[in-house]
């Protein structure tokens, strides 16, 4: 899991919800910085939504609890792309999505994620 690059926390717990910020397609490095994921958007959402499953799972939550999805891309042709990564990751589970198209993204980022699941607590 990346280092957040701005002052947020990369992911928030209140009862039964785990809402996790944005994620982009980084990868930490050894020396504790992060780089983006080279291959294009494609590429760049593959590691986004491995980010989204490790920072879930920080809470206690997996990406099949993912209830509410927001997919901002930098551009809307590679709409088609991302499905079939979506689709990858997630299987037959089929949460809620907006995909949004946006002028740009932080770090030069193609695409970035933020997902909202129901985990209920254990106990």
């Amino acid at each position: 899991m990346s280092t957040p690059v701005g002052p947020y926390v990369p992911a928030i717990r209140f009862g039964d919800m785990v809402v996790i910020s944005g994620q982009l397609g980084l990868v930490a490095n050894s020396d504790g910085t992060s780089t983006m994921v080279e291959g294009g958007t494609a590429a760049e959402l593959d590691q986004v939504l491995t980010n989204v499953a490790s920072v879930l799972a920080t809470k206690g939550a997996r990406i099949d609890q993912v209830v509410k999805a927001t997919m901002f891309l930098a551009d809307m042709a590679d709409f088609p792309l991302v499905n079939d990564v979506w689709v990858r990751h997630f299987g037959e589970h089929r949460p809620t999505r907006s995909t949004i198209g946006v002028a740009a993204l932080p770090l030069g980022g193609r695409v970035e994620v933020e997902v909202w699941a129901h985990a209920p607590v254990e106990g």
